[in-house]
């Protein structure tokens, strides 16, 4: 598998804290990726770190075949990096910013920069300081993809912004990276899922899942199964059963390898006086709060 980023390890500490564990990421060329965790997770540390902005403790980072921490104009010349907070000559106003970067760019395309300003309705004449902070992405993401990277980087691109940004960023996004790979951090679960082809779930600097989108929903299940009695918790309740809760007659779990003819007879060699099973499918969101409960619960 060619891989458009790989770590191998990767650590990275701030005096006494460990911001990432010995993570080893793999993203797919070709791939959206999304890299999601809670608050703290190291999920943009990992992404500076991938930029050259950090330094890592340990471990390596390769971006587009090169070592991260050599990464040349060469490298960034095929490399759109957005981050959550982009700084931005405030000064300047929209066609002048992106004027001003087009002879950075070999590749740089007039033409296709034109038509991101019309698809993001982006003000030409105002100032990158008065521009609202949907807008700014916005300009900035024009900025990043009039080049046609082969790596889009975007760290936390949807925070605080309103559904409709949302979803002209994320077209705009889509149109302009049939050809490239996508690396994207982000908190909005529910647009990742309408997009992303691979994801990996940080916690706690460390990667505890990476695969394909479609594996990851299909292996989780909300299972509800139904008795004459109240049930009682077996001894040797499988460890990828997630989150038991009972209720009066009816027990709720979440299998996280789930395999609808090996739960079902799991569920039926552990109990008895079964009335009822269904299973559900969970969304990400879904998937997210379960592991996050999880790992709060473990340490």
């Amino acid at each position: 598998m060619n891989c458009a980023v790989r770590t191998q390890n990767l650590s990275k500490k701030f005096r006494r804290v460990d911001a990432l564990n010995g993570l080893n990421l793999e993203v797919p060329e070709g791939s959206i990726y999304a890299l999601v965790g809670p608050n703290g997770a190291g999920k943009t540390t990992a992404i500076k770190t991938l930029m050259n902005i950090f330094r890592p403790t340990a471990g390596k980072a390769e971006v587009l075949g090169v070592e991260a921490g050599r990464l040349s104009p060469r490298e960034f010349a095929r490399i759109g990096y957005v981050s959550e907070n982009q700084e931005m000559p405030d000064w300047m106003t929209v066609e002048y910013f992106l004027a001003y970067l087009k002879p950075f760019y070999g590749n740089w395309e007039s033409a296709l920069a034109e038509e991101l300003v019309q698809r993001f309705e982006l003000p030409l004449d105002r100032k990158l300081g008065k521009l609202s902070r949907g807008m700014r992405v916005k300009a900035a993401l024009a900025s990043s993809l009039a080049y046609r990277p082969q790596l889009i980087v975007l760290d936390e691109p949807f925070t605080g912004l309103d559904a409709l940004v949302r979803d002209q960023l994320i077209e705009g996004l889509l149109v302009r990276a049939a050809s490239a790979t996508v690396l994207i951090s982000s908190h909005d679960l529910a647009e990742i899922e309408s997009f992303a082809s691979h994801i990996g779930y940080l916690d706690q600097g460390t990667l505890r899942f990476s695969e394909e989108l479609n594996s990851l929903v299909q292996r989780f299940r909300e299972v509800e199964v139904t008795f004459g009695t109240p049930p009682v918790l077996p001894a040797d309740w499988p460890e990828s059963w997630m989150r038991p809760d009972t209720s009066a007659a009816v027990l709720r779990f979440v299998d996280s390898h789930f395999d609808r003819e090996q739960t079902s007879l799991e569920i039926r060699r552990r109990f008895d006086g079964i009335r009822n099973v269904s299973f559900n499918p969970m969304t990400l969101r879904a998937i997210f709060v379960t592991l996050a409960k999880a790992a709060n619960r473990a340490a």
